[in-house]
């Protein structure tokens, strides 16, 4: 048996499909450049219908902000910028166009890869994708395409790529395990959107099995089972249909609230990043958005920031939809990780602490206020919540919400209707803002914990960092306790208090976010069910108690068995 990740839930029995990529080997050759110029524009073509092919496949089954990925290797494949770079090296060295490719490619992937920021030092695997393909294209090798798939394999590979993701067929690719990433990685995020069992970071899983071998893919504990007995394949059997069964019970709970044994209401809310996202909130029993990602609005945008009418039909297309339920919409959350094609930031030692966020919208005030007016607009079309990211001062705050203001007057003195109902809160994601939580909610209508960066942030490591991905400890004491003060500052002051990171959906942290008061939890849409089952099964004054247990104790594991035991 191999260990792993389980990124994305469920049991598969099925035989390997080995997913090798062709192997380049790639010489130097004297060649003619006027016919390299001309097979490497016939490459370049192939490499940018490839993945329009990919991407439009790919869009049957996935949401907008994970096809944003397609965007960006078209655009790499479109960069005039790396072509010429390609085509002078064949001019000057007179040499072969794969070789060509792989001159530049190298010396591109080696350049982002040394950059401090992680924003570009990721885009190396982009380049390095997209260069693949066009070497590939080069040399006529067939990179192995899951689309065509005809019988139920489970993948196994060193790391799927977001091509490689988008192609799979449901139908025929029954569940994948990969040998790196984590529950963040694009292929594990990818995976819980289609709904395909997944375990990543299974070290060695290349060299121990091979095309045609059975196998059982456990990605509800994270394993994987080699060369199965008879007894375990029965077993497994019996368990992928109790799973199958209870997410089909699970469906009864859809029009349920969320509510204790002992009448406490809470409410389970759904993560977008798009419009058309609505529609899956909505059929797996949300009871609002807790979390709608504006930024994959600008990201998608092609040579500017998108402009006020752009922004308020989607933000009324999404209030609308969800009919009178609350939707919290996340102003701007730019920088970091997240760029823009059409914006050059300034370069930074750390943008992860640099200018992001509320701190970029503060400083593009131009930009923030006509975003603010699209919302303003949209607001009479639901329940809308504004929320600022990246709080970390209450005179950031304070400064945010009087641009707020001075937006929602200009409005109504220019003769436009804006809803009466509108709230302003803000995200917790900084321990400061946390500490001073009794404080922010003097002015703030509403909190919403941010835990994949308060995590990171409170424990100094990267979460994406391999390294260091053991300090990505939700139900760490320091952590919860974090989570305390923010909940009893909000309430102290009559607010409600959320959570939008990835800590609302998960099991074992249900029974002690429900403990400590929180009022409302915002996950993936697939996870709602689940969580309200647990919610609807659990005593709210008992899990109090557990949660101050929990605030005393040492470690996450010590937490962890606590909450185990308390939950059989």
């Amino acid at each position: 048996m191999l260990k792993g990740i389980a990124a994305s839930q469920g049991i598969a029995i099925a035989k390997v499909y080995k997913l090798e990529q062709p192997v380049l080997n790639i010489q130097k050759e004297d060649a003619d450049p006027d016919k390299e110029l001309a097979a490497l524009d016939a490459a370049f073509k192939k490499t940018v219908a490839d993945i329009e092919k990919i991407k439009e496949v790919a869009s049957k089954s996935l949401k907008a902000e994970e096809l944003a990925i397609f965007d960006a290797h078209l655009t790499m494949a479109n960069d005039p910028e790396f072509r010429n770079m390609i085509e002078e090296e064949i001019r000057n060295n007179k040499e072969n166009a794969a070789f060509a490719a792989k001159t530049v490619s190298d010396q591109m992937v080696g350049m982002f890869e040394a950059m401090e920021d992680e924003y570009m030092r990721g885009r190396a695997a982009d380049i390095r994708d997209v260069s693949f393909r066009l070497m590939c294209n080069l040399t006529g090798l067939e990179i192995p395409n899951l689309a065509t798939l005809d019988k139920e394999v489970i993948v196994v590979a060193k790391d799927l790529t977001p091509s490689d993701t988008g192609s799979l067929n449901k139908e025929y690719a029954k569940g994948f395990a990969t040998e790196v990433g984590g529950r963040t990685s694009h292929s594990a995020i990818m995976a819980r959107s289609l709904e395909i069992p997944a375990v990543v970071g299974v070290k060695g899983i290349m060299d121990t099995v091979k095309t045609g071998d059975l196998v059982i893919l456990d990605a509800i504990n994270g394993e994987v089972i080699t060369s199965p007995t008879d007894a375990q394949v029965e077993e497994y059997k019996a368990k992928a249909e109790a799973f199958r069964k209870e997410k089909e019970a699970l469906k009864a709970l859809k029009d349920q609230p969320s509510v204790s044994t002992d009448g406490h209401k809470v409410l389970l809310v759904g993560n977008i990043g798009s419009p058309a996202d609505v529609e899956g909130v909505l059929n797996n029993g949300g009871e609002g958005v807790g979390l709608f990602r504006t930024e994959f609005l600008y990201m998608k945008s092609e040579d500017d920031f998108p402009d006020e009418d752009t922004q308020f039909a989607a933000y009324k297309q999404v209030l609308e939809g969800m009919n009178g339920r609350p939707v919290v919409i996340r102003t701007l959350d730019i920088g970091g990780d997240k760029k823009l094609k059409y914006y050059t930031f300034p370069e930074e030692m750390n943008p992860f602490l640099g200018v992001r966020a509320i701190r970029f919208c503060l400083q593009r005030k131009d930009i923030f206020r006509t975003q603010l007016r699209a919302l303003l607009r949209a607001s009479v079309y639901g329940h809308l919540c504004i929320m600022f990211p990246m709080i970390a001062t209450v005179a950031e705050f304070k400064e945010a919400k009087g641009i707020y203001d001075e937006e929602r007057a200009k409005l109504i003195a220019e003769g436009v209707k804006v809803g009466e109902d509108v709230e302003v809160g803000c995200m917790i994601e900084i321990p400061a803002a946390a500490v001073l939580a009794d404080q922010l909610s003097k002015y703030a209508d509403f909190f919403s914990i941010g835990t994949n960066d308060l995590i990171q942030y409170s424990m100094a490591a990267d979460r994406m960092s391999q390294a260091v991905s053991y300090l990505y400890q939700p139900l760490n004491p320091s952590i919860l306790r974090e989570v305390k003060m923010t909940i009893d500052g909000a309430h102290k002051h009559g607010r409600w208090c959320g959570m939008c990171g990835e800590m609302a959906g998960d099991e074992l942290a249900a029974p002690v976010l429900l403990g400590l008061g929180l009022d409302e939890f915002s996950m993936s849409a697939t996870s709602i069910l689940k969580a309200r089952k647990i919610i609807n099964g659990l005593n709210y004054e008992e899990m109090k108690k557990l949660a101050d247990q929990a605030l005393e104790m040492d470690t996450m594991d010590e937490v962890k068995a606590l909450v185990e035991k308390t939950l059989k």
